[in-house]
């Protein structure tokens, strides 16, 4: 942009200066353009990369954040959700529940286990939703990579839990932008329980909502250890689970009792996602809720491993396929 005269600046004017030698370290310099940093008020920044003359003032609508709410521009909280909260509230899924709205049937899941072994952790879960005695779906998603080195399995409300999700994916991404550096895995497990108290309303009302957190710890003492699952309850308190392994959802019962038969703290990722499979496959079994591995329709449990080598990566169809089909061939010779 080249402004072709200069115009003096108003108060209300966000001012422009190139970065100096500690914001270009903290920041990058852009190559082949200018970087920027413009001032909105105090404590307020943002950046721009743009081609200016020198000593010129931006004093013109066609800028890089000039049609921007003055909300975007001041100082504030490093939350996303504080900013919707002020911004645009009706998009928060607490706001959307209307106080003695009749009853509806609602899609609902679940069955989610999650299990530390010895390179980390890792957070499985089965495919089905239903609505009251249906199948509403046979391939939901419930489970999903939130940032490098954390992931959630959903169990409740599924429309409710798949944005609560969204929106904490975004509250992680917020943060890291906003302050440089990515939150701890204690501060990433407090910003999901905040987000699960917002949502009391809704769970008052019968739309709860109840994810189960796993993430590998960074900075723990002890790496056999770093791998952590974390509870919560409808009124976002969390709870460490320290037994190695743990389970939400209507099946959640049924899974925790295959569990404790078959968990191994020193298996690798390999015996921990047997492990996982054959939980989900107990509970499948007596649970008319959750969804076991169906070979017809090739639709199998989604899982989801964090180490500190891979980060958080989810484990390949074929590779989860071939380990249910081991799974259910070794239950129908038992049956035998």
């Amino acid at each position: 942009m080249t402004s072709s005269r200069r115009t003096p600046r108003t108060s209300s004017e966000p001012t422009c200066r190139r970065a100096d030698s500690r914001l270009r370290a903290a920041r990058g310099r852009a190559v082949g353009r200018r970087r920027w940093w413009c001032r909105a008020a105090p404590g307020a920044l943002w950046s721009v990369s743009i081609v200016v003359r020198r000593n010129s003032t931006v004093n013109d609508r066609s800028y890089p954040g000039a049609a921007l709410p003055a909300a975007y521009l001041a100082p504030g909280s490093s939350s996303f959700v504080d900013l919707l909260r002020a911004q645009a509230p009706d998009l928060l899924p607490a706001r959307r529940v209307t106080a003695g709205a009749p009853a509806v049937e609602l899609t609902h899941g679940t069955t989610i286990v999650a299990i530390a072994f010895r390179d980390g952790v890792l957070i499985a879960g089965d495919r089905r939703a239903t609505q009251g005695n249906v199948i509403a779906h046979r391939d939901m998603r419930k489970v999903f990579v939130t940032d490098e080195y954390s992931a959630v399995g959903i169990a409740g409300v599924a429309g409710f839990a798949v944005e609560m999700v969204r929106l904490y994916t975004f509250e992680l991404e917020h943060y890291e932008k906003m302050e440089g550096v990515s939150l701890s895995l204690d501060g990433k497990a407090n910003r999901l329980g905040s987000l699960i108290k917002s949502n009391l309303d809704a769970a008052m009302a019968g739309l709860a909502v109840l994810p189960l957190f796993v993430g590998y710890d960074l900075d723990a003492s002890d790496p056999r250890r770093a791998g952590r699952i974390i509870t919560y309850d409808i009124t976002g308190g969390r709870f460490d689970e320290h037994a190695g392994y743990h389970s939400v959802g209507s099946g959640s019962v049924y899974a925790k009792s295959a569990l404790k038969k078959v968990y191994d703290p020193d298996a690798n990722a390999d015996g921990a996602v047997r492990a996982a499979i054959e939980a989900l496959y107990d509970a499948a079994d007596d649970d008319s809720a959750t969804g076991g591995p169906d070979l017809v329709r090739r639709i199998f449990p989604v899982v989801i491993t964090v180490t500190a080598a891979d980060g958080a990566v989810q484990l390949s169809e074929e590779a989860t396929a071939a380990v249910a089909e081991a799974v259910v061939a070794d239950r129908a010779r038992a049956a035998e």
